[in-house]
């Protein structure tokens, strides 16, 4: 696990590290300054407590994260990464803010080559920016700008041509943020897709075969099945390598057992699904606060009942308002008429994988268009249909190789691919 060094110096995936004191970003009570891991851990998880997701009047339901004591979780497994916090100045030094920032190589578009008939990918090298805090009491002071800025200077820096972020759709103050003062525009609207995880198990249909797919058949079917899907990273083979990905699962009816990866005519001829699932538990958990008794009292019957009654299959709601964990979907995707019916098999085996591994929901990202996304099972009051990704164009270039026009002005494919090492 990667450590950063502290300033001056270069941390060990090789990124320059913010070099001195005297090239940050001040303000005469305001210090923008990289995160040092071995002192900062405690005042970076203390903002993050402060900062809850949702409304926080009276009697309203509010989503905090426990990041586990590791404020890196969420960019530590990128390519490259980096985070900055904003410190008040003075003899007693308190952390107000912090952001977080990734890299990586990602699909923008296609081309084709050779005068062939199917596409292939142009890559554009693809800047993410997520988990802006700023504490309560040190808001409308300009440290969220102040932060957005200094990272974007280092995104550029390591040569990234795009800058994205994700926001809720009714979050105002990051969207005037974003979309106001930081040069952003909207771009993409994907549905984030909540499955609670019942007490009982999810049967499989016994037409259907789920096949867990090993890492080189996984790879394989990726990069020739969804390497032209928008935000598709080109280190997929990293992706599904980590020990955070708890596998590549593959759905077939049963007339066809053993497809055979050497050739592509299986998926050709036949249905198909597939789908992979990465383990958030081990790197964060999450926390409702907020409910009435009355909603807590029924929530524990439902659980009760669901318990003593697993036949029935009562639809019961886990344990949310003590930390829970999450598995999430990803790299959906299927083939034929029957792909609906098997992704919801898919999605059914992924539930009872979660129940095993003690996680009370499942989610997945898909974009708003996606044809598959109507036989995901999720409940509507946990999801969220319209989650916001805003883009902003960095450098003259857009593809690698020069090629892809600028991708801020794309008409939005039917799918997308969302990385799980930026959830």
């Amino acid at each position: 696990m990667a450590m950063f060094a502290l300033l001056g110096q270069r941390n060990k995936r090789g990124n320059r590290a913010v070099s001195t004191a005297t090239e940050l970003e001040k303000s005469p009570t305001i210090v923008i300054r990289e995160f040092d891991v071995e002192r900062d851990c405690p005042g970076a998880t203390a903002v993050e407590r402060m900062c809850e997701v949702g409304s926080n009047g009276a009697g309203k339901i509010s989503l905090f994260t426990d990041l586990l004591g590791d404020p890196l979780c969420r960019v530590r497994h990128s390519p490259a990464f980096l985070m900055l916090v904003a410190e008040t100045g003075g003899e007693k030094k308190e952390i107000v803010g912090l952001v977080r920032g990734c890299i990586k190589t990602v699909t923008c578009g296609t081309k084709t080559v050779g005068g062939e008939n199917h596409p292939v990918p142009v890559y554009t090298k693809l800047a993410y920016l997520l988990g802006l805090r700023v504490v309560p009491s040190h808001r409308r002071m300009g440290i969220g700008l102040k932060l957005v800025g200094r990272m974007e200077e280092w995104f550029k820096e390591q040569g990234a041509n795009y800058s994205y972020m994700a926001t809720e759709t009714g979050n105002e103050a990051s969207k005037q943020l974003f979309l106001g003062k930081c040069g952003y525009s909207k771009f993409r609207t994907p549905a984030i897709l909540v499955q609670p995880v019942f007490a009982h198990r999810v049967r499989v249909p016994r037409r259907v075969t789920v096949l867990k797919l090993s890492h080189e058949d996984a790879e394989s079917l990726y990069r020739r099945r969804f390497s032209t899907v928008e935000f598709f990273p080109s280190d997929i083979d990293v992706v599904l390598r980590n020990p955070l990905s708890l596998g590549t699962f593959l759905a077939v009816t049963n007339r066809r057992r053993e497809p055979e990866f050497a050739s592509d005519s299986w998926t050709r001829s036949e249905s198909w699904a597939a789908v992979s699932v990465w383990n958030c538990k081990d790197l964060f958990r999450f926390e409702l606060r907020g409910a009435s008794r009355v909603k807590l009292g029924l929530a524990r019957a439902s659980r009760a009942l669901d318990r003593a009654l697993p036949w029935l299959g009562i639809p019961s709601i886990p344990n949310l308002f003590k930390p829970f964990g999450l598995y999430f979907l990803y790299g959906v995707g299927g083939h034929g008429p029957d792909a609906a019916q098997l992704i919801t098999a898919l999605c059914a085996h992924a539930h009872n994988l979660a129940r095993d591994g003690g996680c009370a929901v499942l989610a997945t990202e898909v974009a708003s268009c996606e044809p598959l996304r109507a036989a995901i099972p999720h409940w509507q009051r946990l999801s969220c249909p319209d989650d916001l990704w805003c883009i902003k164009r960095l450098g003259s270039r857009h593809g690698e190789d020069g090629s892809a026009e600028d991708w801020t002005n794309t008409v939005p494919g039917l799918s997308i691919f969302v990385d799980p090492r930026e959830i």
